[in-house]
């Protein structure tokens, strides 16, 4: 699959499906979804960021590239210690794709070693791509091998690697990522819900590549899961301007430790769900990356805000992108937990 990254920096094992698929507005997406078809099996059609909301992600870029770079450090820290100089990274496409970069970058600037990266797509109740896992496994030792994605909201992709691996005994089931707000791993950078600048953005961030996709009259059982390349966007393209803001912020002397939180993510989630009437908690998005997303490509009812974070400058791509989008915002009165803020897709009562 072509991106714009760099061919040293990523092998994405995805079939390119570029021209085959008609992206789809929100609106039309939405009403799919909601009345069962699957997400995979449609592309959205991509944002067009405004001029005030680029100005918050390069805002975003200036303020928060420290503390992403710490702990995308923290993060590599912990599994080089795991896996040694033969780790092998695999990257969860697309929002994986740019951290499993900067966990490669890091590793070989800081131990002097060579790390083969690749990426491959996991699909929400559709499973990994095995496929892609065995074109892996036929050039590498199983045990080398990290899973590496963004962050966790809820955990959905968490619980659906580790139920997928379930075929694969001798892989390490853990995923490691740059924030958990859930508190479902140690493999991570940080606890906190931190602003990571790559997902205030879609496509242009994440090489031009689309979501992944899946759907049988088009990717064939010998496939791998496809993906769209937007040519397009080659001139508004800040992917690896991403990746060189992060880098050049590495503390190649971090210690790796990280503050272990005890609220449960999920926890939180069932409670937002019964508060707010919710009956399918996957249109609860818990968390900056994931609220950020659901505004990006979803059909959001409501933003809801920590209210110990009102005002916090973390969040302001999303009251951003709310305002744009004309999304109630709401100063939320219970316990948000370790979460900031959170997002919940508008059940549509016409479907």
């Amino acid at each position: 699959m072509r991106s714009s990254y760099n061919l040293e920096d990523v092998n994405i094992l995805l079939k390119d499906i570029t021209g085959l698929v008609e992206p789809l507005p929100a609106e039309i997406r939405e009403k799919k979804i909601q009345s069962g078809i699957h997400y995979c099996e449609m592309l959205p059609l991509e944002y067009q960021p405004s001029d005030k909301y680029m100005q918050a992600y390069e805002f975003a870029l200036k303020e928060y590239s420290k503390d992403t770079a710490d702990a995308v450090a923290k993060m590599a820290e912990k599994i080089f210690k795991l896996k040694g100089e033969s780790l092998v990274i695999v990257s969860l496409a697309r929002a994986g794709i740019p951290i499993g970069i900067l966990a490669k970058r890091y590793i070989e600037k800081r131990h002097g070693c060579k790390v083969r990266h690749y990426a491959i797509s996991i699909i929400r109740d559709r499973g990994i791509d095995h496929n892609a896992m065995r074109y892996i496994l036929e050039r590498h030792s199983a045990k080398d091998i990290q899973f590496v994605d963004g962050w966790v909201g809820k955990g959905a992709i968490f619980t659906e690697l580790y139920k997928e691996l379930g075929q694969y005994p001798d892989i390490d089931k853990s995923l490691a990522v740059v924030s958990d707000p859930a508190n479902l791993t140690d493999l991570c950078g940080t606890h906190e819900d931190i602003l990571i600048p790559s997902s205030c953005l879609n496509a242009v961030v994440t090489g031009l590549i689309s979501r992944t996709f899946l759907k049988s009259d088009i990717i064939g059982d010998k496939d791998f899961h496809g993906a769209a390349y937007y040519s397009q966007l080659e001139n508004t393209d800040l992917s690896n301007e991403f990746i060189d803001s992060i880098e050049c912020n590495f503390d190649f002397d971090i210690d790796d430790y990280v503050e272990r939180k005890n609220e449960s993510g999920i926890e939180i989630v069932k409670n937002i769900a019964r508060i707010y009437n919710v009956g399918n908690i996957n249109y609860i998005k818990p968390g900056i990356g994931e609220a950020t997303r659901v505004l990006l490509r979803r059909i959001p009812w409501k933003i809801l805000i920590n209210k110990e974070y009102v005002g916090a400058k973390e969040l302001e791509h999303i009251i951003q992108l709310a305002k744009e989008k004309k999304v109630d915002i709401e100063i939320c009165g219970i316990d948000l937990g370790g979460y900031k803020v959170c997002g919940i897709i508008k059940q549509l009562a016409d479907v």
